[in-house]
């Protein structure tokens, strides 16, 4: 199987914007149907971020309300979805969604994400390594749909959202039309 690798920008939504925080990109690597890997790089002024410290890997609830780095990922032909959290603290947690915002269930898989953090001089880099093997209506996907989204406060505790794309209104990662980015499955 051939790896599908993509680098995309992610963009603050106007109404939350954040001088401290100059841009965000993410890598995404799909190495097989069963993996998903996502890179994210915040480059900012790092000392004026809340950034959880680090700490053991483990599943916590409402990391979205502090800096938080989201992946939404639907398989291509269903309305439902996983919502992936990842600290930089290394907790994480996932939820599936039935539909736009219905039927939210706490996920615990086989294999949780693998979380590492880097920081250093203008960035804070997060990667994680998502099985999909313990999930199979994303596995045996014809592809996937993603939405990619970054939560960050600052040491003001000002929230910033920041998305592949963005819907009217106010920011909803949850959103169809944030889901844009798509990964075709390939044969294995």
């Amino acid at each position: 199987m051939r790896a599908i690798v993509r680098t995309v920008p992610l963009t603050c939504h106007p109404a939350t914007s954040s001088p401290a925080v100059h841009r965000i990109e993410v890598q995404v690597f799909r190495p097989s149907n069963a993996a998903l890997t996502l890179r994210y790089t915040v480059f900012a002024d790092i000392d004026r971020l809340l950034i959880p410290a680090e700490s053991a890997p483990r599943r916590a609830d409402k990391l979205w309300e502090h800096t938080c780095f989201e992946a939404f990922v639907a398989a291509m032909e269903t309305s439902g979805y996983h919502e992936f959290n990842f600290s930089p603290s290394t907790a994480w947690a996932i939820y599936r969604f039935g539909a736009y915002r219905e039927g939210m269930t706490a996920v615990t898989p086989v294999r949780p994400p693998g979380v590492s953090v880097r920081r250093g001089g203008d960035r804070l880099t997060l990667a994680v390594s998502i099985d999909l093997e313990s999930l199979p209506e994303l596995r045996k996907s014809a592809g996937l749909r993603l939405a990619l989204s970054v939560v960050i406060e600052d040491t003001e505790h000002h929230i910033s959202y920041w998305a592949l794309a963005h819907p009217p209104g106010k920011p909803d990662f949850h959103h169809a039309n944030s889901f844009a980015l798509k990964l075709p499955a390939d044969s294995e």
